[in-house]
């Protein structure tokens, strides 16, 4: 995605990480519950909770469209199953491959230069 800036002109996408995507959706879903097994007697504060609780729901769903918006901007979701675990193989061989190079020149002769 493409993010575009006030005066029109394209920005560089930001780089989400997982750690940014905001899922703490457990305060919402408490307040929720507490406000449900509050029983009062009085039918005009039945009807004041019963708003409050419809509008924490509003709230919870809300957090939950942005959670999946965030999640959908995550680098790699793009990719199926079987491509994810393709190109973690790929990468798997790359490490190895520079690995092995790297213990190769630690083990290559090292020249003494005279002084």
């Amino acid at each position: 995605m493409e993010a575009i800036e006030q005066n029109g002109s394209i920005a560089a996408p930001t780089n989400l990480t997982v750690d940014d995507v905001d899922v703490d959706f457990l305060p919402l879903i408490y307040d929720i519950i507490r406000s449900v097994e509050r029983d009062p007697h009085d039918s005009t504060q039945k009807t004041r909770e019963s708003q409050d609780i419809s509008q924490k729901i509003l709230e919870l769903h809300k957090k939950f469209d942005e959670a999946r918006a965030q999640i959908g901007r995550l680098p790699g979701v793009e990719y199926s199953k079987e491509e994810q675990l393709k190109k973690l193989e790929t990468f798997r061989k790359q490490l190895q491959l520079k690995k092995d190079l790297l213990r190769k020149y630690r083990e290559m002769c090292t020249f003494e230069i005279p002084k």
